[in-house]
């Protein structure tokens, strides 16, 4: 059985939740998940460095074959949009910088593949997945759970059949895959 390690990540400014998961064939098994905290008082710019750093760290130390990120939901301050932008950019940077593919699901979507209810609380996805996975509490910080079921989801989208989207590690290995798009 093919054996693959996949890292979730919901990116934030001052908390970034994290879960990376094993999976052989088609059972998973949790290996971690937690939250970095960056300080709110520092520059942004030195936040995102750090951001870059300690994702390059917890990647060094788990090794991830894919990477999969919850796309940033449509609010109404843009200058927070922006800067959560930048934060998602710098984590996919530190993937794809080690040739890791990296993929996006939006909120409602990762919600809908773990609950079965798109609209579901963070509450319920993180009840849902302590009955998965079997840990012992939920943590305080939901962003921990978050991250932890971005990679349940892209884990639940690989092995369904309209699920299998692809994700390339860079443009070359898109435009190789998909010819048409030349013309």
């Amino acid at each position: 059985m093919q054996e693959k390690i996949i890292m979730g990540i919901d990116p934030g400014t001052t908390v970034m939740g994290y879960g990376v998961i094993k999976v052989i064939g088609k059972k998973a098994e949790l290996l971690a998940f937690d939250v970095l905290k960056f300080r709110a008082k520092d520059d942004h710019y030195l936040r995102l460095e750090q951001i870059f750093k300690n994702t390059s760290e917890i990647v060094e130390q788990y090794m991830p074959d894919e990477m999969a990120l919850e796309a940033p939901f449509f609010g109404k301050n843009i200058q927070s949009m922006l800067k959560l932008g930048r934060a998602q950019g710098v984590v996919m940077a530190a993937a794809l910088s080690r040739g890791i593919p990296v993929v996006e699901y939006s909120p409602k979507r990762v919600k809908q593949s773990i609950t079965g209810d798109g609209n579901a609380s963070k509450e319920k996805v993180a009840g849902m997945l302590k009955s998965i996975y079997g840990f012992k509490e939920i943590p305080k910080l939901l962003d921990a759970t978050d991250g932890l079921a971005v990679a349940t989801c892209h884990h639940y989208q690989n092995n369904t059949i309209l699920g299998n989207q692809k994700s390339y590690g860079s443009w070359d290995a898109f435009l190789k895959n998909n010819p048409d798009r030349l013309k």
